[in-house]
């Protein structure tokens, strides 16, 4: 579905993307998995339309989009679960996702795709009329990614879902991206915790200071023991 090749980016004099070259399958959960300063989000900043690549292609579907606004992105297929969320925080829950829905295009299927994304989160139905500021860490990262879903997206990336959550609601998280693959999205997921990512993904890429520098299934990048004490923070599962 996605092809990334000799993608490089830069932020002035700093190189953040040196070349990166990856791929992701229709129906896998492929993840970006590093430290800091790995080059992650940047490389989603690309996908996406916000950062123009100084070289390399990206092409969706066989076709390029490296050089697309990222509007015109967003039509083709490929929305953005950004980090830190990004929720409108004086607006009410279903302010957000009219938002969104209005923004993909489905102003006359809106109010029941809102109901859906309301079946789907029973606790954002629960709060639709309240602030979305006032919802939890974990019930902003839940609007974040329904939000996304209302653009009925060929491609969700995901930029650190995990972050700044308590580990009851990680495992929410990740249970929730993991049942939305099975049911079908495709996703490219940009995550700290390695080894919760590694552990649902059909196939990683390990990244060090703007390069690739291991790929491999997820299940055999967590089985390494030299790779999960050099790169991923850990022992291995």
């Amino acid at each position: 579905m996605l092809e990334v090749t000799d993608l490089a980016v830069s932020y002035g004099q700093i190189e953040a993307a040196k070349g990166m070259t990856f791929r992701v399958g229709e129906g896998q959960i492929v993840a970006l998995v590093g430290a800091n300063g790995a080059g992650k989000t940047t490389v989603l900043s690309a996908i996406s339309g916000l950062l123009r690549p100084r070289r390399g292609s990206i092409k969706l579907r066989g076709e390029e989009i490296s050089r697309w606004p990222s509007h015109k992105i967003v039509q083709a297929g490929i929305a953005q679960v950004p980090e830190g969320r990004a929720i409108l925080a004086r607006m009410t829950v279903r302010e957000n996702l009219e938002l969104a829905a209005s923004a993909g295009g489905a102003r006359r299927v809106e109010a029941a795709e809102i109901e859906r994304m309301y079946r789907r989160f029973p606790v954002l139905g629960e709060r639709r009329g309240g602030m979305a500021g006032n919802l939890s860490g974990g019930e902003q990262q839940m609007l974040a990614i329904a939000r996304a879903l209302l653009l009925k997206p060929k491609l969700l990336l995901l930029d650190e879902p995990s972050m700044g959550l308590a580990p009851l609601l990680v495992r929410e998280i990740f249970r929730i991206i993991k049942e939305l693959n099975d049911e079908g999205v495709t996703m490219l997921l940009v995550e700290q915790n390695s080894h919760k990512a590694l552990q649902i993904a059909n196939y990683g890429y390990v990244l060090d200071r703007g390069e690739i520098v291991l790929e491999g299934r997820g299940s055999e990048l967590l089985q390494d023991g030299q790779v999960a004490r050099t790169y991923l923070g850990g022992q291995a599962t």
